[in-house]
């Protein structure tokens, strides 16, 4: 069983809350009352706080960066900033967040994405860095009899592209976390965490960590039996106050997943 200090939580899910440098100081003092040690930066406007600044403003809050996003086309295009930039956090993980303006059901334009996590991926690792995936469900899209995430993995060298499994969105695309927790053995540092579940209607929705139905603990154990790090509580929406949402993901992995 992973430790506490293993989970962290995605900065994407306060977004609304870190426009500002006084609006992120308060989000961060709240997260570290919740008692989380580490949080993945996203969804903050980076010219809000310099890199170094922020990193030692969250430690003297007790966090750690674990992680980061970096816009897709960044990575692809400007991989040296992104070198430098984590450099300046003090993280070494980072991951292509979304397949913006990326066409699956155009061969080409997957063939040249998946080159280029490859290179990409390859000049991370020469610098001491790992860049790895995070899913949607687009990435389920099955062509020729095969999804395009399983085509995003068996096409790229391991040591150049890791993943970031986001269980909800593997559950929504219509597979099984466990089974992507079990092929990606020894290839997945970084697991997102949020529940799945439907609402009246029969609509997938985001949840609260134990407020849906995956089975998490589950999740969880194979997630490690493959060797993840961190453990990154994400929710796309919140149904109440991000805060509290955030909290109460807290509790549940006090009680049910961690040391």
């Amino acid at each position: 069983m992973p430790t506490i200090d293993q989970f962290a939580v995605i900065l994407y899910t306060v977004r609304d809350h870190i426009k500002t440098r006084e609006d992120a100081l308060t989000t961060f003092d709240k997260i570290a009352k919740i008692g989380y040690k580490s949080v993945q930066v996203s969804g903050m406007d980076p010219t809000v706080i310099p890199e170094e600044e922020l990193r030692d403003l969250l430690l003297e809050r007790g966090l750690t960066i674990c992680a980061t996003h970096e816009p897709g086309v960044k990575i692809l295009n400007e991989t040296e900033s992104v070198i430098e930039r984590l450099q300046k956090l003090g993280t070494k993980y980072t991951a292509y967040p979304f397949p913006a303006g990326i066409d699956f059901a155009n061969e080409e334009v997957v063939s040249n994405l998946i080159k280029g996590l490859d290179e990409a991926g390859k000049k991370m690792a020469d610098a001491g860095q790992v860049l790895t995936y995070h899913n949607h469900a687009h990435e389920f899209f099955k062509k020729d009899g095969k999804t395009i995430l399983s085509r995003i993995y068996e096409e790229t060298n391991p040591q150049y592209l890791q993943g970031e499994i986001d269980v909800h969105w593997v559950q929504r695309g219509g597979e099984n976390p466990i089974t992507w927790m079990e092929k990606l053995n020894g290839r997945l540092p970084l697991l997102h965490l949020k529940d799945y579940m439907v609402d009246p209607s029969g609509n997938p929705q985001f949840a609260e960590l134990g407020n849906g139905t995956l089975p998490l603990k589950e999740i969880v154990a194979a997630a490690e039996k493959s060797g993840c790090q961190h453990y990154i509580v994400e929710q796309d929406v919140c149904p109440v106050d991000p805060f509290e949402s955030i909290a109460t993901s807290f509790e549940y992995i006090k009680k049910e997943l961690a040391n």
